[in-house]
Order: structure tokens, then C-alpha cells, then sequence
């Protein structure tokens, strides 16, 4: 994999401060005015249609509850936030008229002080005006105690928001937060008339049929089949260039595959061209594959409240019984690289420096006997009438995937332990059954930082973990006192060398307390037909379609 997310390498301290919070996330900044992705003519010469094939069915249309990666798909192509990163991690003005920064006054030298100057010529896709109001409606909505918000990190601590004209809005910081541009970055504006005045913001219709000021509009969603968005010809952007924009449900990564092959699918989406096929589909005739680096990192995830996981020689004893670089060789045929790590190995904050993973069937089993966890007459495992029995759970349709539950659950089998799999569609298994911790285990791939920030808020604070009533994403609902407190440390440094020490601190305790098994970061196979241009891949991204308004078709 290539090196070259090391963003802030060369920079100095004083450098670092002057840049303050934008400089803070650690990636390099771009006060560029305006909206400046490479568009031709615009949305008046949109014409013609465009499919692409996601495995897993986006079902969240409200950016700001709860959702997993495939939604943001759906996100990137009807909303806006107030400037995005690019693919090289630089900040990029989009509803802003700049990137707000020290330098233009944007921020005050404390980082405390916001000021966010808004472009004057952006319509929602119903005709009214985008104005500040709608900033701060949607920074307010974040943090409503009665909303089910997806992400309150850095946002709790915005004061004093205040509407000093329709495209001018300031705030205070109730401290300095370094991740917060990232997590703006990542937040998609909604409009203030339109959900405003829902009675429940958690049930309002528009949930299901949003509107937004992106490129394209929401027209017609078959539940199960596809949703249909077209393009808005009064988009502030010079595109979008294709008239109509289908996002296909396949949930069966062989037949997403075949549909590509025959052209059924134009641009292949998450979960992409599984490895088995990639020797076929460099040679297909019209078509465009190449293997990508992602930020995606595999894992075998726990529940830590269910009592066979709160034992730590448990968790460790899984991990020794799982053959990692033999499952990569033959199921993934070489392409991903096995890693002990949540953070991209392209991440300046990456600690390489981990323990290994030692594939170890005796120390697997030296572990849950030095434990006291003793065969019964079934030949399970338990402890204090505790069996070591639990269900894993992945999407169905996935057949690697599947695959990878097979081998682990006759390892796992021949140690005394019990696993059962349980797969769900996607729709089922990435809602409540995850979001609110109703799994026993599940191999999942997540992006855990925010764009290249490496803070992590959402997944390890104690605080954010949805089904002991937080926001967030901890789904293992695991709780860590020194985390918490390097989080906390790490969010409120701003030269990177400094953050780095906390960031892998927080690496070397989740590696030791196992709350996921890591497994290896993704490097994917993507696939396009020929003729589609600008379809760029961005490591800071969760999703492909983040500049889908750029995209054409010739």
C-alpha cells in the first residue's frame, strides 16, 4: 500500500498553532472560496441515467440519525456540509463560502470563536433559500436530548449560536476541540422549514423523503429494489452531469458481481468486487477494476455485556484460535493486509508497534483452562453456569464473509466453544440489532475515524454507546476510565505530534482489552464501466459516491 497520508509531517509548532483547530484534525487545509470539484456545463446538461449496486440496502435518509456507511451514499448525493475533505485530506468550501480559518478570521487564535460566512446563491431542492438558520437548526438538532442523533461528539460543545445574517452565523466553543472540522466535515445541512415543525423529529415524514441542497433529488424509493434520485437543475455546483441516479440493492455479492459483468450495473458500490473475482474482472472488456487501500478495517466484534466476553483470557483465547493470515491467503486471496490496529496504516497516527497476532491453538487452550472454563458432558465450555456458546452474525449475502464464520466456528468448535450463525439481510442486521448491541458477536468492517481525524469519541467513550442510552456508536459497550480520559486529552491538543502520544496509548489499550478482534484493513476491488470519469477514491471518506455530483458519463 502506498504511504501517503502523513499529513502535517513537516509542520512546525508554531505553524500548527497558527492553523488552530483546522490544522488540528491534521490533514492540510484549503481556504479555497467557493465550491471548487471539477464540474463542466452543470446540471442543465445532465442527461442520460447511472446504476450502481450496493450489497447492503441504504434505509436511513436523515444524515443525522443513526446510520452505517451505505446510507451516507444516499447522504453525499442529496446533501451538503459546510466544506468536505477531499481525497488528498484537504478542507474544501461547499455550503460555506470558505473554509473558515485563523488566517480569514474564521476562528479565533483560541480556537473558540467561530465565524462561518455562507454562500448567498444555494436553493433546497423544494426552491427556499439555504440560509444560516438552517446551520443552526442542524447543530441544535444534534444535540436535542429528544432527537435520536446519530454523533453529539464536538458538537456539545457549541454556545452561543447566533444568526447575524442569512449567510453569516458565529458560535463559541465551550473549549477547544481539535476533531471538530472533521466532524463538520461529515455533517450534512438539513433545512430548518422542512423539518423544523415535525412534531417528532424521530417519526417526521421527511425522514423517508428527504430534501436537501445537493446534487441530486430524492424522486421515487422501491423498498428492497432501488432508489431513484434525479437530478437538481438548480444545483449551486457546475454539475451534476447524469439526469437520473439509481442506487441498486443486490444483496448477493455473486450476483452483484454477474449484474456488473453484464452491465445491469454500471458502477460497483460497498461491498464491491469480492477477491474471488478479481482475476476475471481485470480482463472484462469495457470495464475499469482496481484494487483500492481503504480505511475499512475488518473485525470480529464483541458484545462486552454478554457475560462469556467480560473474561479477558476468553477474548484472548478467541483471538489466538483465529488463523488470520490463512483466512486472507484463501478467502481474500492476498489482497488485504492483517493489522492490530483500528487506524489506517496510511494514518499519521497509526502505532505500528502493536503485539502480533499469534495464531495458537495450545495458548487458545492454555488460556480457557488457566481461566476455568471446563468442558461439560456436551463438550462445551463453562464457567460458573456460563456456557461458552454465542451466535455470530454478519450480512447475509456475503459470502466471504460466510465463509470466514465457517472456518472460525470449527476452530472454535474444536476448543469446546459454541458458535452459531445467525446472518440477517442488511436492513436488519446494520439497525437496532447493532445499533442497540442485540448482537452476541459480528464480523463487521468499520471506518473509525473521522475523515483523517483520529479521534474516536464515537466508538470508545463510555458515554456513547446507544443502548445504554448515549450517542454514538460503542456498540460493544465497552467502557474504559483512561480512554475516556485520552480521548478527552487527545480532543483538546492541537499540534498533531503532540495528539500522536494519545491516540496510540488509546491503540495499545484497545489491542490489550480485545473489545473487537481485528482482523486486517480492507484493500478493495472497485469496479466501473468505461465512459464514467471522476470517479475518485478518498480514504477520508466512508463511501464511494462522496463526489458523485462530479461524476460523468460519456
Amino acid at each position: 500500500m502506498s504511504d501517503t497520508k502523513k499529513p502535517f509531517l513537516n509542520t512546525t509548532r508554531r505553524q500548527a498553532l497558527g492553523l488552530l483547530a483546522l490544522g488540528a484534525s491534521g490533514v492540510v487545509m484549503t481556504g479555497l472560496p467557493g465550491f471548487t470539484r471539477a464540474f463542466a456545463q452543470g446540471a442543465k446538461d445532465a442527461k442520460g441515467q447511472l446504476t450502481i449496486g450496493f450489497s447492503q440496502e441504504p434505509t436511513v435518509f436523515n444524515p443525522h440519525m443513526p446510520h452505517i456507511e451505505v446510507d451516507e451514499g444516499i447522504h453525499f448525493s442529496i446533501f451538503d456540509p459546510l466544506f468536505y475533505v477531499d481525497e488528498k485530506g484537504a478542507f474544501v468550501a461547499a455550503l460555506a463560502a470558505e473554509v473558515p480559518t485563523v488566517e480569514n478570521g474564521g476562528i479565533s487564535a483560541d480556537g473558540l470563536s467561530w465565524k462561518v460566512k455562507l454562500r448567498d446563491d444555494v436553493k433546497w431542492h423544494d426552491g427556499t433559500p439555504f440560509t444560516a438558520e438552517d446551520v443552526k437548526f442542524t447543530l441544535e438538532l444534534l444535540v436535542d436530548p429528544n432527537f435520536r442523533s446519530w454523533r453529539k461528539t464536538g458538537h456539545e460543545y457549541v454556545r452561543e449560536l447566533t444568526v447575524v445574517s442569512p449567510t453569516e452565523i458565529t458560535w463559541k466553543m465551550e473549549k477547544p476541540f481539535a476533531p471538530y472540522p472533521s466532524i463538520l466535515a461529515s455533517t450534512f445541512i438539513t433545512p430548518k422549514h422542512a423539518l423544523g415543525s415535525a412534531a417528532d423529529r424521530n417519526t417526521a415524514p421527511y425522514n423517508n423523503a428527504p430534501i436537501g441542497t445537493g446534487p441530486f433529488k430524492w424522486k421515487d424509493r422501491v423498498a428492497g429494489d432501488y432508489i431513484l434520485l434525479e437530478a437538481n437543475a438548480d444545483y449551486f455546483g457546475a454539475g451534476p452531469h447524469i439526469g437520473k441516479l439509481i442506487y441498486k440493492y443486490v444483496p448477493d455479492l455473486n450476483v452483484m458481481y454477474t449484474q456488473f459483468k453484464t452491465g445491469d450495473i454500471d458502477v460497483v458500490g460497498l461491498q464491491w468486487i469480492t477477491p474471488d473475482h478479481y482475476d476475471e474482472a481485470k480482463a472484462l472488456e469495457g470495464k475499469v477494476v482496481t484494487v483500492v487501500p481503504g480505511s475499512t478495517v475488518e473485525s470480529f466484534t464483541l458484545n462486552m455485556e454478554r457475560p462469556q466476553f467480560k473474561d479477558p483470557k476468553v477474548r484472548q483465547a478467541l483471538y489466538h484460535a483465529i488463523d488470520k493470515q490463512s483466512i486472507i491467503d484463501a478467502l481474500y486471496y492476498g489482497l488485504p493486509t492483517p493489522t492490530e490496529s483500528y487506524v489506517p496504516q496510511q494514518s499519521f497516527y497509526y502505532n505500528p508497534d502493536l503485539p502480533k497476532h499469534e495464531y495458537s491453538m495450545e495458548k487458545a487452550k492454555a488460556l480457557l483452562d488457566e481461566a476455568g472454563w471446563v468442558p461439560g458432558e456436551d463438550g462445551i465450555r463453562a464457567k460458573d453456569g456460563v456456557k461458552l456458546a454465542f451466535t455470530c452474525s454478519t450480512t447475509a449475502g456475503n459470502h466471504i464473509r460466510e465463509q470466514v464464520q465457517q472456518y472460525m466456528q470449527q476452530s472454535f468448535k474444536d476448543l469446546g466453544i459454541d458458535m452459531t450463525i445467525s446472518n440477517l439481510p442488511p436492513a436488519v442486521m446494520w439497525g437496532d440489532y447493532w445499533m442497540l448491541s442485540k448482537f452476541d458477536t459480528v464480523i463487521v468492517g468499520l471506518d473509525f475515524l473521522t475523515g483523517p481525524d483520529p479521534d474516536t469519541s464515537d466508538f470508545f467513550r463510555s458515554t456513547s454507546s446507544p443502548a445504554k442510552g448515549g450517542s454514538g456508536q460503542n456498540t460493544w459497550q465497552f467502557a474504559n476510565a483512561e480512554v475516556d480520559e485520552l480521548l478527552a486529552k487527545g480532543g483538546s491538543l492541537f499540534v498533531p505530534e503532540e495528539r500522536k502520544a494519545a491516540y496510540l496509548k488509546i491503540q495499545e489499550i484497545m489491542r490489550a482489552e480485545l473489545p473487537f478482534l481485528p482482523l486486517f484493513q480492507y484493500a478493495t476491488v472497485r469496479g466501473h464501466k468505461q465512459g464514467v470519469e471522476n470517479v475518485v477514491f478518498n480514504i477520508n471518506t466512508r463511501i464511494d459516491t462522496w463526489n458523485v455530483g462530479s461524476w460523468t458519463v460519456s
